[in-house]
């Protein structure tokens, strides 16, 4: 038999073996380094050692490659798009309210020469105007209401908001009523909850707006007439020629500082009471029949989604007409009596005007009223409702 071997030989042979692994390990890491990642298990039978030169690669790799970090640039179109996000509502109104009233201002213009003054009707209204001032007759005053009803939008849109999610969550805490569940839900009609607490939102917008619109409002009607007020014969007497005169051929600012001088500060907020009454009114029913139709439309439709353009397009124009039906004596009264006052001066009585419902002189301009309302509510809401489905839709 062969001897056994000596404690010497077997510590040379394991001396030699670790220096065998030592070996391989370095050709394993070298291989990893040049990007060949096969090479672990080609050269590694020992699967500790293939474990340890995968870690080991994985760290050179991570250690190696530069950091991931956004750019400026990107931070600040995410700040913006959250930003966008978050004030939708208000963002889609603005943007809609400059578009829908550019395209019917000239029937604005032709309603409230019709109310404030004799026309045989609506085509020799037009026919008037055009001969007399030109197509720039039919724009006359328009920077006035491109920039108060772009405001008086987005913030009567975002008081509505926040005071129908308020109302919905006091009746759902009181009465155990959830309504915007109710709304939400595919196949539901308009319950008596629902259109009393849109009414309400509606209300509150509207008489919140009006410490707004007032004065602008004021200034666009003085720049529609001032034409013809500057006309002798529209004049009840001789002395308030000059103080109607002044108002023509002014732009907005100057009419403002035109209506100060005559009446004072306090003269941009005349026929307030009126205003405040028609805007009270108006917009509550106006939310209510826009929340109201398109939810009808949308059941009749068999539509889940609240934003059926063909429901939205239909309840914009319908809540303009409805809310203009309703709301028309108070509004041709007001404009008779800021009409008025602008022929006084400060401290000079104007009489009042009172309102009359189903007298047919309170109701010139109904018709141009009722189209350019429709067609100003069809393009608003069908323009909002897009703009804020498509920023919602953005991603972080």
């Amino acid at each position: 038999m062969p001897p056994p071997p000596s404690s010497q030989q077997h510590g040379g042979q394991q001396q030699q073996q670790q220096q065998q692994r030592s070996q391989t390990l370095d050709r394993t890491l070298s291989a990893q380094r040049d990007g060949n990642n096969d090479i672990v298990e080609d050269v590694c039978p020992d699967p500790r050692l293939a474990t340890a030169a995968a870690a080991a690669a994985a760290l050179n790799r991570d250690s190696s490659a530069p950091p991931s970090a956004p750019t400026s640039g990107s931070n600040a179109i995410s700040s913006y798009q959250r930003l966008v996000k978050r004030y939708r509502v208000e963002v889609a109104a603005s943007a809609s309210s400059v578009l829908s009233t550019l395209t019917t201002f000239p029937l604005d213009s032709v309603k409230t020469r019709m109310q404030t003054y004799r026309y045989a009707g609506f085509l020799d209204c037009v026919k008037h105007t055009y001969n007399t001032e030109k197509f720039r007759g039919f724009f006359r005053g328009v920077t006035a209401p491109m920039a108060s009803i772009t405001l008086v939008r987005t913030v009567s849109f975002s008081i509505y908001q926040r005071s129908k999610y308020a109302y919905c969550d006091w009746v759902k805490k009181n009465f155990g009523v959830d309504v915007m569940a109710h709304v939400s839900s595919p196949g539901n009609y308009p319950s008596l909850w629902s259109v009393a607490t849109f009414g309400a939102a509606g209300a509150t917008a509207g008489s919140c707006i009006t410490v707004i619109a007032c004065p602008f409002e004021l200034t666009k009607l003085s720049a529609q007439v001032s034409v013809l007020l500057a006309d002798k014969k529209n004049c009840p007497k001789p002395e308030s020629h000059a103080i109607a005169a002044s108002y023509q051929n002014k732009g907005t600012l100057k009419t403002l500082g035109n209506i100060i001088k005559h009446r004072g500060f306090g003269g941009l907020y005349t026929g307030f009471k009126l205003h405040l009454m028609r805007d009270t009114l108006g917009t509550a029913t106006y939310f209510m029949t826009y929340e109201s139709s398109k939810q009808l439309l949308t059941t009749f439709g068999g539509d889940g989604t609240h934003s059926n353009p063909f429901a939205v397009l239909v309840a914009g124009g319908l809540c303009g007409i409805v809310s203009w039906a309703l709301i028309y004596p108070v509004d041709s009264a007001k404009s008779i009596y800021q009409r008025n006052s602008l022929m006084y001066s400060k401290g000079e009585k104007v009489e009042s005007v009172k309102i009359r419902f189903f007298q047919r002189n309170m109701y010139r301009g109904l018709g141009v009223s009722m189209g350019r309302s429709c067609a100003v509510n069809a393009v608003f809401f069908s323009s909002f409702e897009f703009l804020k489905k498509r920023i919602k839709g953005w991603d972080h």
